[in-house]
C-alpha cells in the first residue's frame, strides 16, 4: 500500500528482473497510506505494448516476459464504470494521395525566357546512356518515365539506360537532382510514331523539384491554348547546356488535320529534345498533351508553318495498361488527413475520462 499525491501519477512501478530494471506499471491512483481495501492502482504496460509500438515506429522499446512468484488478483480489479480498454489501435497518420501537374516554383503562364530555371518543369527527366543525355521524358506516375518510342530503337536494353530528375543543367551543379535505375522499357506498338513507358527500380521522394505531370487523357486542347515545349538539345543552353523553355500555342492544323493531331506554331526539335512533352496547363494543373520527336512534322503554307504532334489520346489504351489508374489534378482529389476514426476516438477519448474522474474519486 503507498500513498499517492497529485504529482506522483504517471511515474513508474518497477521491479528488478534478472539484473535489470523492468517498467511493470504506471502509477495511477489510490486512496490514503496503506487503508484496508484501498489499494493502490497502476496501469498495467503489457496491455498496451501494441499501442506503445505504434506510436514509436523508430527506435522502440524493449519487452520482456518475466513471470512472478506473487498473486496476481489485480487482473480481476476494475474501476467501477471505466470501460475497457480499446481494443483497436488509432490509425496512424495518413500519406495524402500524390496529385499530378503540381509546380510550385512555376509562376509564369504567358512570357519568359528560354532558358528554364530549376523546378520550373518538376517532371523532366533525363535519359542517359553511358552518362550522356540521349533524349528527354517526364515524370507521369510514381515510378514511371514517359518518352519517345524511337529513342530505343537500337538499345531497348533497361540496363544500359538511368533517368535523372530534378536537373537543370547537363553541364553544372544539380543540388536537387536524383539519378535513378530502369527497371523495364515498355513499348507502344502502332502504326506510326510510339511512346515508351521506363519502369523505375524506385520511386523519387517528390518535392518542389520533383514532381509528376498529369496525361491528357481524352481532355481538348482548344485553338488558341498557350502551351509549352521543354528539353536539352546540344545547340542550345549555352556552356551548361541548361533546360531551354519554348513558348507556343495551339494552331488549327488545315490540310494536317487527323483525330490524333495537335498542332502548333512552328518549332525547331533537335535529338536532344525528343521524349519531352509538350505541355499545357488547364485548371490550375499542368498536362502533357503530347511527346516531342524530331520527326513531328512541320507543315509549311505559305503564310504560316505550323508542328504537327500525335496527341497522347491515341496511346490512352497503352498507357492504361502500361500504367494502370492514371494520376489526377488536385482539384480532383480529396487529400485525407492522419486523425483518429470516429469510433475509435469517441472509445479512447471516453475511456480517458472516466479514467480522469476516477483519478479525483480516489485522490
Amino acid at each position: 500500500m503507498f500513498l499517492f499525491l497529485q504529482g506522483d501519477s504517471g511515474g513508474p512501478l518497477t521491479s528488478k528482473q534478472a539484473g535489470r530494471w523492468i517498467q511493470e506499471g504506471i502509477v495511477s491512483f489510490g486512496n490514503g497510506c496503506a487503508l484496508p481495501n484501498f489499494p493502490g492502482v497502476y496501469t498495467r504496460v503489457q496491455q498496451y505494448q501494441t499501442w506503445i509500438n505504434s506510436q514509436i515506429t523508430s527506435n522502440q522499446p524493449g519487452f520482456i516476459t518475466f513471470t512472478s512468484t506473487g498473486t496476481d488478483s489485480d487482473l480481476n480489479v476494475t474501476c467501477p464504470g471505466l470501460p475497457p480498454p480499446p481494443t483497436t489501435v488509432p490509425p496512424t497518420t495518413t500519406a495524402k494521395p500524390v496529385v499530378c501537374g503540381q509546380a510550385p516554383m512555376n509562376s509564369r503562364i504567358l512570357g519568359g525566357s528560354s532558358v528554364a530555371s530549376a523546378g520550373v518543369w518538376p517532371w523532366m527527366a533525363s535519359l542517359q546512356k553511358n552518362g550522356s543525355h540521349v533524349c528527354g521524358g517526364t515524370l507521369v506516375a510514381v515510378d514511371a518515365v514517359l518518352s519517345n518510342a524511337n529513342c530505343f530503337s537500337s538499345s531497348p536494353n533497361p540496363s544500359e539506360w538511368t533517368v535523372i530528375l530534378g536537373r537543370l543543367k547537363q553541364n553544372g551543379s544539380n543540388p536537387f537532382e536524383v539519378t535513378l535505375k530502369v527497371t523495364n522499357i515498355t513499348l507502344s506498338n502502332l502504326t506510326g510514331s510510339n511512346v515508351a513507358v521506363l519502369h523505375l527500380a524506385t520511386p523519387p521522394t517528390l518535392s518542389d523539384y520533383i514532381q509528376p505531370i498529369c496525361l491528357e487523357n481524352g481532355r481538348t486542347v482548344s485553338v488558341g491554348t498557350t502551351c509549352w515545349a521543354a528539353g536539352w538539345s546540344s545547340g542550345r543552353g549555352g556552356v551548361e547546356q541548361v533546360l531551354q523553355e519554348l513558348q507556343t500555342s495551339v494552331v488549327d492544323c488545315g490540310n494536317a488535320t487527323t483525330s490524333d493531331s495537335i498542332c502548333t506554331g512552328a518549332l525547331t526539335l533537335e535529338q536532344g529534345d525528343s521524349g519531352g512533352p509538350l505541355m499545357c496547363r488547364q485548371d490550375g494543373s499542368w498536362f502533357q498533351a503530347a511527346v516531342l520527336s524530331v520527326e513531328n512534322s512541320t507543315a509549311q503554307t505559305r503564310a504560316n508553318p505550323v508542328t504537327v504532334f500525335t496527341s497522347l489520346n491515341r496511346f490512352s489504351a497503352f498507357l492504361s495498361q502500361t500504367l494502370g489508374t492514371f494520376l489526377s489534378p488536385a482539384s480532383n482529389t480529396t487529400a485525407s488527413g492522419g486523425a483518429l476514426t470516429h469510433s475509435s476516438s469517441s472509445s479512447f477519448l471516453l475511456y480517458l475520462l472516466v479514467l480522469s474522474a476516477c483519478l479525483h474519486l480516489f485522490s
